[in-house]
């Protein structure tokens, strides 16, 4: 009789194990379905009764953080994808989370740190090279930057779609390290290949506009517009043409539109300052401008323009300190008068 207790007792412990496992598994997919659904609330609560019934379930704690990501709240999606990982250390997904939400977070050695965790882990996954590469653009180690949108390239195997929007990315580097042609001719090449891809209309847009050819950057953003209206940054960008063709009322309205699509655009809030610049209105200029780079210092030209807008203000030390950053970041925007300014 004692063995048949003991055996009765064994039985009872697996089948509540199996019935524990069936039930975390449960609730994981429900929270998934729910946060498919956009039903964020909901699918918190099935992964968090998920982690009840098993405390170091670290599906259930990067899914929290990625439902968290999805929201914008990147700190708390940050905190469950750190439980995710401490309770699964080689668990490449969260390790991925985690990097893109350092990433957003603007703590971008941490996510590099992340990024080479996960290649030590999986050494042939194009997403984590391709994300090194955003992240050193960043930081503005263009050419580091490119050696890793090629890497990911080479990884990409037949991923049509992902090769282009590497391309893409490896020829606005070149536009940001001022190689202008050289991101002309990538460009003109990924368009050969997909010609409806509407950053390559953008990019092409900007790099004109740097060469001061207003019209036919003009010509190239329409295109990318027409291909994505809804895209905010192309119709910022065409704001920021108008800006420098001296069309005012056109600018406005284009940044302010860019705006209301998308209040999180801190190149729209750079063009605003320029444009109360261009307006005199010094202190609007300052207010947007520090917007800006708060939100993010890349910001091209942002140090140089919040340069002018503190020198409106009669504010000469802040002045100078901006035009001290916009020479240490290589905007190539201070002129030797402003230079003289600040001896």
């Amino acid at each position: 009789m004692k063995k048949l207790s003991h055996l009765l007792l064994l039985l009872l412990l697996v089948t509540a194990c199996e019935d524990k496992e069936a039930l975390v598994q449960k609730f994981l997919l429900k929270g998934n379905i729910a946060s498919k659904e956009r039903n964020w609330e909901q699918a918190n609560y099935y992964y968090a009764e998920a982690i009840r019934l098993e405390p170091c379930f670290a599906d259930a704690w990067n899914n929290i953080g990625t439902v968290y990501f999805k929201q914008k709240n990147f700190e708390k999606a940050m905190e469950n994808y750190e439980k995710a990982v401490s309770c699964s250390p080689k668990f490449i997904n969260a390790i991925l989370n985690r990097a893109n939400t350092a990433y957003e977070l603007k703590l971008y050695y941490k996510a590099i740190e992340d990024l080479e965790k996960a290649i030590t882990i999986k050494p042939d996954t194009s997403i984590t090279y391709f994300t090194l590469g955003l992240t050193y653009t960043k930081l503005r180690e263009f050419n580091k930057a490119l050696v890793n949108f090629d890497k990911a390239t080479q990884r990409a195997g037949t991923d049509t779609k992902q090769k282009i929007e590497l391309a893409v990315n490896h020829a606005i580097v070149q536009y940001y390290r001022k190689s202008y042609d050289t991101a002309k001719l990538e460009l003109q090449v990924v368009a050969k290949v997909d010609d409806h891809e509407p950053n390559i209309y953008n990019t092409l847009a900007l790099i004109e506009t740097e060469r001061g050819n207003y019209s036919e950057a003009l010509k190239y953003i329409a295109q990318a517009i027409q291909l994505d209206p809804k895209q905010s940054y192309y119709v910022n960008n065409r704001g920021y043409i108008y800006l420098l063709q001296g069309e005012l009322a056109n600018a406005e309205a284009d940044i302010n539109e860019s705006i209301a699509k998308d209040p999180d655009n801190p190149w729209a809030y750079r063009n605003k300052g320029i444009f109360y610049l261009k307006k005199k209105e010094f202190e609007q200029a300052e207010r947007m401008l520090t917007q800006a780079e708060k939100m993010d210092p890349f910001v091209d030209k942002v140090y140089f323009y919040l340069g002018s807008a503190y020198l409106g203000n009669s504010k000469k030390e802040l002045a100078c300190a901006a035009f001290r950053k916009s020479e240490e970041v290589k905007e190539a925007m201070v002129t030797n008068d402003l230079k003289r300014v600040c001896k």
